[in-house]
């Protein structure tokens, strides 16, 4: 599976670009600001239905434009896929396949699976711990539809909990009749979460742990941990007995939406210790790349086929030792379709003179 073409309408500084991308390496350069980034993040997005950096969809929108279209076309093993979304200022989002649109937007997700490695990725190890739920919740529903409905049907019932804890605080009264209608399915969604939440890191990090030895040459042991309130057998009674805590603060304080992931790296007595705290910067880039590497690994496994690996500007951000070691996986054939950005393509053609593949180039800022 590759992106063979896309085409960009008033996508945030493309007002109509096309382009027909390599089945291997697409490098993309040119000065800062010019649009490397947002092209990727325009693959990124016809693939996840989403962007990469903006949290609402209209902020892609060019400026002083009304709408934006992205077209591509996926080839797929014995057929081509012309995805398109568009979106019009006020209105909602239309995702096309074949021109037709789908019922649910989520049948989409984890069909063209995307991996990207973004210089703010080291954000998860330092942010908050929503942070790193959306990096897991991310690659559970590329891989699982089952996970990525019982997440969605979750947040929908969550945030009508949270209206009606408001409308409680606001009238001072609470009907503990009508919350059972809401709580029930909120605790049977949590569980089956938390178990494929707890279930997935254990199958993810033995390749986690075996990409941050190649990237590190076998430098320190790193782990990661699951941390859930939602595990502790008495969870749903302790659920209940904090309404009151819940309706004075007016939101949901207990249950899957309060999960985060323990980064953890052996520290100088061999023990375990927080990465953010402990970790050096290289450290933290190694963990992070590991991640992703591990995602790509556990998306092909799962589906069979190669994700796009989307690397932005990392050539920049990282040394020469952790740039050699991807660029042998490069050369080995580890991955399918990548896109990189680079502001400085001599740099690119050096590094990559001698991978054995397709490499393309593409100029932004034209």
């Amino acid at each position: 599976m590759h992106l063979e073409k896309l085409s960009l309408t008033n996508f945030k500084n493309y007002e109509d670009v096309r382009f027909a991308f390599g089945r291997q390496v697409n490098v993309i350069v040119g000065p800062n600001g010019s649009g490397k980034t947002n092209l990727l993040d325009a693959v990124y997005f016809l693939a996840l239905s989403k962007s990469a950096f903006q949290s609402q969809d209209a902020l892609s929108i060019l400026h002083d434009a009304d709408y934006f279209i992205i077209d591509g076309i996926f080839a797929e093993e014995n057929r081509n896929v012309q995805i398109t979304i568009s979106l019009q200022r006020g209105q909602r989002k239309v995702l096309m396949a074949d021109k037709k649109p789908y019922e649910r937007i989520s049948e989409h997700i984890g069909r063209f699976p995307v991996v990207m490695v973004a210089p703010n990725d080291t954000d998860l190890v330092r942010d908050h711990s929503e942070d790193r739920r959306q990096f897991f919740d991310g690659v559970l529903s590329q891989l699982d539809a089952d996970y990525l409905r019982n997440y969605l049907m979750y947040q929908q019932v969550l945030k009508q909990r949270n209206s009606l804890l408001k409308l409680f605080a606001e009238r001072n009264q609470v009907d503990n009749d009508l919350l059972d209608t809401y709580d029930e399915p909120l605790l049977d969604l949590g569980q089956k979460i938390h178990d494929r939440r707890q279930q997935f890191v254990e199958d993810f990090l033995p390749g986690f742990r075996r990409h941050y030895a190649y990237l590190s040459e076998d430098r320190e042991a790193v782990t990661i941990v699951y941390e859930s309130e939602v595990g502790n057998p008495n969870f749903a009674d302790e659920f209940r007995h904090f309404r009151r805590r819940d309706t004075v603060l007016q939101r949901t304080t207990m249950g899957i939406h309060k999960d985060d992931y323990g980064f953890m790296i052996a520290g100088h007595a061999g023990e375990s210790v927080p990465l953010k705290k402990f970790g050096s910067q290289g450290q933290q880039k190694t963990f992070v790349i590991a991640l992703k590497l591990a995602q790509f690994e556990q998306l092909q496994a799962e589906k069979g086929i190669k994700p796009i690996l989307l690397l932005d500007d990392i050539f920049d951000k990282l040394d020469d030792r952790r740039i050699s070691k991807l660029i042998q996986l490069m050369d080995e054939g580890a991955f399918g379709q990548l896109f990189i950005t680079d502001a400085r393509p001599e740099r690119t053609k050096e590094l990559l003179n001698n991978v054995q593949a397709d490499v393309r180039f593409f100029q932004t800022g034209e």
